[in-house]
């Protein structure tokens, strides 16, 4: 059913794992749903909601063991996301953004850098944030204006404006994609590094008030003349592209994760209340236009699971085409939830409307995973063009004449 049950067969999980699994749910029930409506009612970091993640070791399955980390499985991550996200969008946000901001250090930082923030990072003692959208691009990278160019001291001196940078007002340290000045064009041009808060030049705007998603927010940050140390480039000049699109490709996962999770919160509230409230003498639930509606609903949730699930499953495997597969759950995932979530509200008719209710945080909520990590515009159009890139390599169907006898 859509209703998360204790076992599904796309889900594998070693007896450590499932424990882990076991304790967020313990988590999710008795810490992180009841305070999830307080964590809402302001826009400012959840820091208990984090410290919480951090010494639950939820935080850390983002990390290697080698630096603090317990390397969790992308399923496990997917699992653990799913669960929170059914009650507290801010809680998933925490643990899908640490990673966000921090794999590019992970994946990309020398030895030496990895061994001195990583531990920190996982521990939450120290935060970092992604800093790779600006006011003229967002989902398109390549066109990134922030840009680098060699210092007379060494390293190189960083300008430029990024926007929509979450945990910028808490984070110590920023990893920056920015372009190489006088450098080739598109992604071949781009490059990342960690600059640490602290660092002459950097400044960090207000907060950004928004619609939904309060717990985690967002900023401006602007780099003038900030200097960067040689040992805070990430991978190697014009390695950012690279750096940046494993990075998102996590993150895609990681929203669907939410969407799957919010969606089956969603119905599960709504189915709740559908046998409780009572209408014409009987539970609303009774009649069967909400039976049918409920039906559909649930049949679509269990549909997307099974695409989050076998997704993770692909990242895990190392499949090559695991990207194109994260575009389709997180196009599919999002939409579907807030499609989910406006019917659900319907459902429970004038009190869904009510903020002492919690679908219309769920409504809020949802719109941001349509939009985060590249709109689901951006994303039919990558997933479009791979299935006709990919029709044009298959041999020609045996039904398809494309000059057919019109008349016999």
């Amino acid at each position: 059913m859509s209703i998360p049950e204790s076992h599904h067969p796309l889900v594998r999980l070693s007896p450590d794992e499932a424990a882990l699994l076991e304790r967020v749910k313990t988590l999710v029930a008795e810490r992180i749903g009841p305070d999830a409506d307080r964590v809402a009612q302001q826009d400012v970091f959840a820091w208990d909601t984090f410290r919480l993640l951090c010494r639950e070791g939820i935080v850390a399955t983002a990390f290697p063991r080698a630096h603090g980390g317990s390397e969790a499985s992308m399923m496990l991550r997917v699992r653990i996301i799913e669960e929170v996200a059914s009650v507290c969008s801010t809680a998933a946000s925490l643990i899908t953004g640490t990673d966000l901001s921090s794999r590019p250090i992970v994946a990309g930082g020398s030895e030496a850098l990895r061994s001195a923030l990583i531990p920190e990072l996982a521990s939450g003692a120290r935060q970092s944030a992604f800093a790779l959208t600006e006011p003229g691009a967002g989902s398109d990278v390549a066109r990134l204006g922030a840009h680098y160019a060699p210092a007379a001291q060494g390293g190189w001196t960083l300008n430029g404006h990024k926007k929509f940078i979450t945990r910028a007002n808490v984070a110590d340290m920023f990893v920056v994609v920015a372009r190489q000045a006088d450098g080739p064009g598109g992604g071949r041009g781009l490059s990342a590094f960690v600059v640490p808060r602290d660092t002459p030049g950097i400044t960090v705007s207000p907060v950004i008030p928004k619609l939904g998603w309060y717990g985690v927010p967002i900023a401006l940050v602007s780099f003038d003349d900030v200097h960067i140390a040689p040992q805070h480039l990430l991978g190697k000049e014009g390695e950012g592209m690279a750096l940046a699109q494993d990075t998102l490709l996590r993150a895609r996962i990681g929203h669907a994760a939410i969407a799957l999770g919010r969606a089956a919160g969603a119905l599960q509230i709504a189915a709740q209340y559908a046998n409780q409230r009572q209408v014409f003498g009987q539970p609303v639930g009774a009649h069967q236009g909400i039976q049918w509606m409920v039906a559909e609903m649930a049949a679509q949730i269990e549909a997307a699971r099974c695409l989050v699930y076998s997704t993770a499953q692909r990242y895990d495997a190392g499949d090559a085409d695991v990207a194109i597969h994260a575009s389709i759950a997180k196009l599919h995932a999002t939409d579907l939830c807030m499609r989910i979530v406006v019917d659900c509200l319907q459902l429970l008719g004038g009190n869904g409307y009510l903020k002492a209710f919690p679908l219309e945080r769920f409504l809020r909520d949802a719109k941001m995973n349509q939009i985060g990590e590249g709109t689901s515009e951006i994303h039919k159009t990558l997933i479009g063009r791979h299935v006709l890139q990919r029709a044009a390599t298959l041999p020609q169907h045996p039904c398809l004449d494309m000059e057919p006898q019109l008349w016999t």
